[in-house]
């Protein structure tokens, strides 16, 4: 390990380094997607070049970006979301609209010539320049998912829609986890407004655009579905699909258990992760059920 180290510092110093090519597997979680892993040397690579970047372009951000930042992640973008639709609507009395968009095959379509014009903007150093272009580069279309460099770089690219959707659209309630994003108000032709301008500045500036099949628009009573919960005025519920899959990934792992694959400690580790879930829930009856899953 330390002697491939030293040859990698080497190649890099010299400008003859040259990205390996992507071990390709897919997984469902829920949805199919097509991971690409590097190899461990690439993966050195990428995790240093995102220390340096993180702090350089995170400070950038707006504060309603959840997706791969340092104390932020889906709990709380959806304990922001029940703070933003309580505010609008005066706890409740008020009628509330919310705007749910999805951006179409995000990291496929990541234009890579302008995600690169985006971070010279930022950084000015030719030999760091060329070794995140190498990175980039490293995939013949978009950006990969599994490289902790495209976390970084897809904050970097949407940030552009972020500052419009703040600044020149002068949208106060509106928050996103990676291609996912939300807009509140009380007026409902406000937001249906909103969609043309939000997808002519996604298609001349960034070459993406809105899922036109996942445009919804939904009243704060009827429920907010956003990253595997749904926020009503007084309660917080699992959506029916995390639920779901909740208790078949409990079902699967003990088969496992019993059959000897996996041992009482990885058992626990995942029953923790969903208890952890159900906490940011009213899912108290959710607990219930998965107690008898467990205990029959």
């Amino acid at each position: 390990m330390e002697d491939n180290l030293f040859e990698l510092s080497s190649e890099l110093k010299n400008k003859e380094y040259k990205h390996s090519n992507y071990t390709a597997f897919c997984v469902s979680d829920p949805k199919l997607r097509r991971i690409h892993k590097a190899t461990v040397r690439d993966r050195v690579l990428h995790h240093a070049i995102f220390r340096i970047l993180y702090p350089l372009f995170d400070k950038s951000f707006i504060f309603d970006s959840y997706s791969c930042r340092f104390d932020k992640g889906t709990h709380r973008a959806v304990n922001r979301l029940a703070k933003f639709l309580g505010k609008l609507s005066h706890n409740n009395r008020d009628l509330i609209f919310a705007l749910k968009c999805d951006i179409r095959k995000f990291f496929a379509s990541i234009n890579q010539n302008i995600l690169l014009r985006l971070i010279t903007k930022k950084i000015k150093d030719e030999n760091s320049i060329w070794l995140i272009e190498k990175i980039i580069r490293s995939f013949s279309r978009g950006l990969p998912l599994g490289n902790v460099t495209s976390q970084i770089f897809a904050n970097i690219y949407l940030n552009e829609l972020d500052q419009f959707v703040k600044h020149k659209l002068k949208v106060k309630y509106y928050l996103r986890y990676c291609d996912d994003f939300i807009i509140l108000s009380q007026d409902k032709e406000y937001l249906k407004n909103l969609i043309l301008l939000i997808d002519n500045f996604l298609n001349k500036t960034l070459n993406l655009s809105i899922h036109p099949d996942k445009i919804i628009i939904k009243k704060y009573s009827q429920g907010i579905d956003f990253l595997g919960y749904v926020v009503l005025p007084c309660h917080r519920a699992l959506r029916t699909k995390s639920r779901r899959r909740i208790f078949k990934k409990i079902k699967i792992s003990k088969e496992k258990l019993k059959a000897g694959f996996i041992n009482n400690e990885s058992f626990n580790q995942s029953l923790q992760s969903y208890y952890g879930m159900l906490k940011h829930c009213n899912g108290y009856k959710l607990k219930i059920k998965v107690d008898k899953i467990i205990n029959n």
